[in-house]
């Protein structure tokens, strides 16, 4: 990803979920991409990472590369939002950092879907989850 996207980008985040969070861009384009957060401050009271904040992590880098597919459909300006998320949770972390990649496999004018999978600092799949996000035109 080159500089002024990664700066585009991080622009945008201030303020929001992914900051407070703690979410990382690694890596994005229309096609998908890779994020980061860490398992601290993202916990559930049993110490565990919490399943709605690795969903939103999955959510996030899913609608981060629909963005970047709708611009390339509808022009600068187009928004990618999601509109469907379904999670199967396999195991959790209690510590370290999970990484979401995330790959298309749907890239319509109007619906993109991805496919994400997310793993801890070993490389062990905690979750599987899909994400379809509608591609909105620039208003």
């Amino acid at each position: 990803m080159d500089e002024k996207r990664r700066h585009a980008l991080r622009d945008t985040v201030k303020g929001t979920l992914l900051e407070r969070c703690g979410m990382e861009i690694v890596d994005i384009d229309a096609r998908g991409g890779t994020m980061t957060m860490p398992v601290a401050g993202n916990t559930q009271p049993a110490g565990l990472l919490h399943g709605g904040a690795t969903i939103a992590l999955a959510e996030s880098v899913a609608s981060l590369a629909g963005v970047l597919h709708a611009r390339e459909v509808h022009g600068e300006g187009a928004q990618a939002v999601g509109t469907s998320v379904s999670a199967l949770h396999h195991r959790s972390a209690r510590e370290g950092v999970v990484t979401a990649t995330c790959a298309v496999r749907h890239a319509g004018r109007q619906v993109a879907s991805y496919l994400v999978d997310v793993h801890d600092d070993q490389g062990t799949l905690l979750s599987t989850i899909t994400v379809s996000t509608a591609l909105l035109p620039p208003r």
